[in-house]
């Protein structure tokens, strides 16, 4: 497992691309395009963002469902275990009633697979996506964003971070719903803070900067997702640090709970026994939004069984199953209120 580590690692440091290449400056919005699948051409075309007053609300949606899910960049086998994890959010996703939205968001995705993204028939056909390549990220891997066809997106753009060694950004979306008729503008943030007990800490900078842009003027209501990361005392604290909420203490979680633990139940049999499990992954919210619903997701999701090969590949790596991640996903549903 050390010998996967140190490759990605060294992977991503030759893919990087330096900030003199790059069209964006760090901690600024930089406009990105997201896109929809059009039918005639058969292809993923690039879309343009609506004004806030066409927002939606036609369409009888009053609740917000956000999925979050790492799925781990650094096993090989991208492809099959991004099909599982598609598979299943596919199944949780098709369950929802029609007056809820369905936005998911993706960390560690490789370019491999937003084209597996960009192949499923359910995706095509029920959302936009933010990305189709990897050409607004600072190196190999990075974070899209799945919106329900449904909602308006109003505006696409990255922040990334300028504390940060691991090249981390993120991914907001804003959409438009009505709320008492008239349209709301909802911000949704997909990020993956950064890794490890570094010191000094960048997390709480990016939170900052999290927390700045969710609390802009004209955002009716904000929400952040992610893999955070949370791995140090102090990042308990950040939400509440920054005007925050955590959407999982909300509801009356408790923080030292194996109910929150969302990373080392899949993490391989070493990593688990050197530094236990934790809540990495969390969705903070401000603002105009209540939160009537938050659970995990994604226990036990395995490369198919059909794929014996990837299946014993991977237990070999020191995993008791063939799990497709190391991390647990994290779900949160909301209702705009004023």
């Amino acid at each position: 497992m050390d010998e996967l580590i140190k490759k990605a690692i060294q992977e991503n440091e030759a893919t990087r691309k330096p900030l003199s290449a790059v069209p964006w400056k760090p901690d600024q919005p930089y406009a990105q395009p997201f896109f929809t699948y059009d039918r005639s051409k058969q292809a993923w075309t690039s879309a343009e963002p609506k004004p806030v007053q066409q927002g939606g609300g036609g369409n009888g949606i009053n609740r917000l469902r956000l999925y979050s899910w790492n799925i781990d960049f650094m096993l090989p086998f991208a492809k099959a275990r991004m099909n599982a994890a598609l598979d299943h959010l596919d199944d949780l996703t098709s369950k929802l009633p029609s007056s809820t939205a369905a936005v998911i968001f993706l960390q560690e995705c490789i370019e491999e697979d937003l084209d597996t993204i960009g192949e499923k028939e359910w995706v095509r056909e029920k959302f936009n996506v933010t990305d189709v390549d990897g050409s607004n990220w600072q190196a190999h891997y990075g974070t899209t964003t799945l919106v329900d066809r449904r909602l308006a997106i109003t505006s696409c753009f990255r922040v990334h971070y300028e504390k940060t060694r691991m090249d981390r950004d993120a991914l907001v979306v804003d959409i438009s719903l009505l709320n008492n008729s008239t349209p709301k503008t909802l911000r949704l943030c997909n990020s993956h803070l950064e890794s490890l007990a570094l010191e000094p800490p960048l997390r709480p900078a990016q939170v900052r900067v999290l927390a700045t842009h969710m609390r802009a003027p004209g955002v009716h209501g904000a929400l952040a997702a992610g893999d955070f990361n949370a791995v140090q005392p102090f990042d308990r604290g950040l939400h509440a640090d920054n005007g925050l909420r955590d959407a999982y203490l909300e509801v009356g979680g408790r923080e030292d709970s194996e109910a929150g633990y969302t990373w080392g139940q899949q993490a391989a049999t070493s990593m688990r026994e050197r530094f236990g499990c934790s809540r990495m992954d969390k969705v903070y919210f401000t603002g105009g939004l209540k939160v009537c619903g938050f659970e995990r997701f994604g226990a036990d999701v395995q490369v198919s069984g059909e794929r014996e090969r990837e299946r014993r590949e991977i237990e070999e790596l020191g995993f008791e199953k063939p799990w497709i991640t190391d991390h647990l996903g994290v779900v949160a549903e909301f209702e705009v209120v004023d």
